[in-house]
């Protein structure tokens, strides 16, 4: 890419695929059809505004060639094989100083444009900007030049340490957090609290 680039971390909105917390309490069904809402709000916001590129990153890879299952008709590319750290590490070493990379996921409700453009506005001076979550992981990174590879090694994904864990990694690093704590919608909790920010 040769301009800035958001990618939105998605996967395919099919039944029993996605928000399987949530669908212990709400059905397959009806959790596919919230998560699928939520991912075309965030893709439409982001893809709108005219500062950057926003291409929907997704897995499994085969379902970047299945235009119908997506909400949005915009640029799909795999996210490719590994763990979560190495699917994200692949695409940070694609940034440079000209053509900044930002990851988005693709379940947080009051994600908008302008917490994008703060993090693209942070990497002019800095080498990496985190969006912190208020379960203690992320729900934004990007960078301004390929970090080190160990950036995400032993990383507790899916706990109270990710985003810490991701910090220590990243000692020596010119690093901006965002202000904005965002959730991220995975159970009938969040549902609960999130609800009336998703859009018809």
């Amino acid at each position: 890419m040769t301009r800035p680039t958001v990618h939105i971390f998605a996967k395919a909105p099919e039944p029993g695929r996605v928000k399987t917390r949530l669908a212990r309490t709400v059905g397959d069904h009806r959790a596919c059809e919230i998560y699928r809402r939520l991912l075309k709000q965030i893709t439409r916001r982001l893809a709108a505004a005219p500062d950057w590129l926003t291409v929907l990153t997704v897995t499994p890879d085969p379902s970047a060639q299945q235009e119908k299952l997506w909400p949005e008709p915009i640029a799909r590319q795999p996210q490719g094989d590994g763990d979560l750290g190495d699917r994200m590490y692949r695409v940070l070493a694609t940034a440079t100083h000209d053509a900044p990379v930002v990851i988005v996921g693709s379940d947080i409700p009051d994600l908008a444009a302008s917490h994008v453009s703060a993090a693209f506005l942070s990497l002019q001076d800095n080498h990496l900007v985190f969006g912190p979550a208020i379960d203690g992981g992320f729900w934004l990174v990007g960078a301004a030049c390929p970090p080190p590879p160990p950036i995400f090694e032993n990383v507790r994904w899916s706990s109270a340490f990710a985003l810490s864990d991701t910090l220590k990694n990243a000692v020596g690093l010119k690093t901006v957090v965002l202000d904005d704590h965002l959730e991220d919608l995975d159970d009938a909790e969040s549902l609960a609290r999130l609800r009336d920010r998703i859009d018809d």
